[in-house]
């Protein structure tokens, strides 16, 4: 049995992609029979208290954030004060770098340390934490999802003098753990050594997907964040509302620029909110298809194509230039131009878990 330690933002009940990541990860290492212990910011609530007993996971706390919540203003320079100071000190996340060796300065004799980003200043905080306090672990893996000063979607680069703190974890780190392959393009040559790979994990059998059965017009559905930049579904929508042809495109995503389109499409379109994820893959698994939107990069790569692989469906991805064309064969029912992900058992947790395992000196 190994004592293991996970410093996480998004953790259980939260909805998001890195929760989803650093929960799935804890309750796999204590299915394993580890002792594991999760430090997230805020309070421990009746739903984590829950969930240890559950799981025999121990939830602590890093202590409540300040300034986790960025005031909001609607002027124009309050957007911009606001974005600022972002940009400047990563506000208001750089507070989770002061947090996080307070909470564990008295914490040691761990085996192994997983801290788990977005926000970056999670690893910042860890790196601080294990200068102050040489027994906090055997081995430290700071793992990653997009990357941060490699990182090709944000709308700003981040400021020039961040490199110098991404170079300094990086130093301190053991292993830093990516998504994919083609993710290490993100990093400094000089820590790709230190780079593995090991994707999202997931129980396959948590949540069970309905047998398909094709619905009597086409129904798609993407879920997931959406922006204009990267991922952008205007010209899809655009599309869609030239063509006569009778579907359903669910898309479960609220966003302001998306509504324009409901009323154009006379009930073809279907804005929906946010749900769990555990009642999101029943209901992809009934889709006829479903879609994806690129990144514009391989650096990163979307979370979401998991999901759609363990809900079995075919995929239609679009890039930064809409091919017309495949969508109006994927409505007509021809999916030879899915997009194919190989290898799924790659992502079931038991074999995640075996992979942080390893790493263990």
């Amino acid at each position: 049995m190994k004592k293991i330690l996970l410093v996480a933002y998004g953790f259980y009940p939260l909805n998001s992609p890195r929760a989803f990541r650093a929960t799935e990860l804890a309750k796999g290492l204590a299915r394993e029979g580890h002792q594991v212990t999760v430090y997230i910011p805020g309070q421990i609530s009746e739903m984590h208290r829950v969930f240890e007993k559950k799981t025999g996971i121990a939830m602590r706390s890093l202590g409540t954030l300040t300034y986790n919540k960025p005031i909001v203003s609607t002027s124009f320079w309050g957007r911009i004060r606001r974005r600022l100071f972002e940009l400047l000190i990563e506000y208001p996340d750089i507070e989770l770098a002061f947090k996080i060796p307070k909470a564990l300065k008295y914490e040691k004799e761990y085996d192994l340390l997983i801290s788990i980003a977005v926000p970056y200043p999670n690893h910042w905080g860890v790196a601080y934490a294990l200068k102050r306090n040489k027994q906090l672990c055997k081995t430290w893996v700071a793992d990653c999802g997009d990357p941060y000063m490699g990182c090709k979607t944000d709308s700003f680069k981040k400021l020039f003098y961040f490199k110098y703190v991404e170079k300094w974890w990086c130093r301190k780190a053991d292993y830093i753990t990516i998504p994919t392959q083609e993710a290490m393009e993100g990093y400094y040559p000089e820590f790709r050594s230190k780079l593995c790979v090991i994707p999202q994990g997931f129980n396959m059998t948590e949540i069970p997907i309905p047998d398909y059965i094709p619905n009597s017009i086409p129904t798609f559905a993407y879920a997931g964040n959406l922006q204009l930049k990267y991922r952008n579904p205007l010209p899809l929508l655009e599309f869609l509302s030239t063509i006569s042809i009778d579907f359903k495109f669910i898309l479960y995503n609220e966003q302001d620029f998306l509504k324009p389109y409901v009323e154009p499409l006379k009930g073809k379109l279907e804005l929906r909110k946010y749900i769990p994820r555990a009642d999101l893959l029943p209901i992809l698994g009934k889709m006829d298809f479903l879609i994806n939107f690129e990144n514009g990069t391989s650096v990163q790569t979307p979370s979401k194509l998991i999901d759609y692989a363990i809900a079995k469906r075919p995929v239609l991805s679009i890039g930064t230039t809409l091919d017309s064309q495949t969508v109006l064969e994927f409505l007509q029912g021809n999916y030879s131009m899915q997009l194919k992900i190989d290898d799924i058992d790659q992502y079931d947790i038991k074999n995640v878990v075996a992979k942080f395992l390893e790493l263990i000196r």
